[in-house]
């Protein structure tokens, strides 16, 4: 991290996307001060006494969101068994190191969605006290799931409506910010189907209702029908992944801005790697079976106007932390203009993470979480994974500018 970034810095040059989904912009500069955008102002009038940074030739966007991390998870072939055989101290250098590649991809917050020993809390604590380079942090603690259920293995498992309140409890106890449900069997445990339902309607309700008690929102792995409807009646805030999504569900959606994060990379990763790999035949067999089935259900949702949030369920099977850009690539290439995705991963979800009025947008009062780009991602989404610059909170965190600067 550059301890030695101005006071008052102009990001001079660059065309911008706000991040609101319209198009790139030119003629006009960004004045960060005190870790905020202090104001857009035409370029040309910039305030005496501040440090004016060339971008030329550079896209200036919004810091990217990832809504569906695992910091605890290293992207092995069965990252699972890696995961259990390291020791905790071993997994929370790792985390910390996975932090840090994510941040200098220029993502710079993420929702970590289940991991073990505190360890996503940890991280989020340390990058927020400046004692790691990292992105923001929101962290789940442990998932909530029924016995012998998808996740089981670092999840908190529970049965029955009271015992499901006590989990979440625990989970607010230790200070999550967000609640992890695990409604339905998944790819990754073996012995479970993604088909199949699991936490019953009840227990589903439960659940939300003491995160909503206690001002959290809640995530649900969801992949079967009915587990998604379930989450869906009962006021869940984001369907991660959503395979087997039905018109009438991803229509309710819509209609109360239930967010989808579709993490769509998670199976072609595991697909691409294959056994040949050392992925599990169980996970593999899984995911080709819902692969089609999967861009389906994010091709309704996109007809539907559900709205959808980027994420990748980084540190599954040859899945890794840091760039977003192949979730956002599979986005577009399934039939998301690369606006709306770029929109995805900023402001659709700052709003989804309850942070719209902190990051999400260039606009002035908003935290300073910055990426400079070469190349035009609003019209090749390829080109956000030539990060240039990359500033969190103002602070420089990564700066490949060299001549350019």
């Amino acid at each position: 991290m550059t301890d030695a970034t101005p006071e008052r810095l102009i990001l001079s040059g660059a065309r911008l996307i706000y991040g609101t989904g319209a198009r790139a912009v030119t003629e006009r500069a960004v004045v960060v001060e005190g870790g905020r955008i202090g104001a857009v102002i035409p370029e040309g009038r910039h305030p005496a006494g501040a440090t004016v940074l060339r971008l030329d030739g550079l896209t200036l966007l919004p810091g990217l969101i990832n809504c569906h991390v695992h910091l605890c998870l290293g992207a092995e072939a069965d990252p699972v068994r890696a995961l259990a055989e390291d020791a905790p101290a071993t997994t929370a250098i790792k985390a910390v190191v996975r932090a840090r590649q994510t941040v200098e991809a220029g993502v710079t917050t993420v929702r970590d969605l289940g991991g073990r020993d505190g360890v996503a809390l940890a991280v989020r604590d340390a990058v927020r006290a400046g004692l790691i380079p990292g992105p923001r942090v929101l962290a789940a603690a442990r998932g909530v799931c029924m016995t012998g259920g998808h996740g089981w293995r670092f999840g908190r498992e529970a049965d029955g409506p009271d015992d499901v309140r006590r989990a979440v409890r625990e989970q607010l106890k230790a200070g999550a910010d967000v609640i992890k449900l695990f409604a339905t069997g998944g790819v990754m445990t073996p012995g479970v189907e993604p088909g199949s339902p699991q936490l019953t309607p009840e227990e589903i309700r439960a659940a939300i209702e003491e995160a909503k008690k206690a001002g959290r929102r809640t995530a649900a792995h969801a992949q079967a029908e009915a587990g998604i409807a379930a989450c869906v009646d009962a006021g869940i805030t984001t369907i991660e992944h959503g395979i087997f999504l039905t018109e009438a569900i991803a229509s309710k959606m819509a209609r109360e801005g239930i967010a989808l994060v579709p993490t769509l990379v998670a199976p072609e990763a595991i697909i691409a790697g294959g056994i040949a790999a050392g992925i599990p035949e169980f996970a593999v067999r899984k995911s080709e079976a819902v692969r089609g089935r999967h861009v389906e259900s994010f091709q309704l949702a996109l007809r539907l106007g559900v709205p959808v949030a980027a994420g990748t369920d980084a540190g599954t099977p040859l899945n890794p932390h840091g760039s977003i850009v192949p979730e956002l690539a599979l986005m577009v290439k399934a039939g998301m203009a690369p606006l709306a995705a770029i929109s995805a991963a900023t402001s659709v979800a700052a709003r989804v993470l309850g942070l719209e009025a902190e990051i999400g947008r260039i606009a002035p009062g908003l935290a300073a979480d910055l990426v400079a780009v070469a190349g035009t991602p609003g019209e090749q989404i390829g080109a956000l994974a030539d990060v240039r610059l990359v500033l969190a909170g103002g602070r420089v965190v990564l700066d490949r500018l060299g001549a350019a600067r």
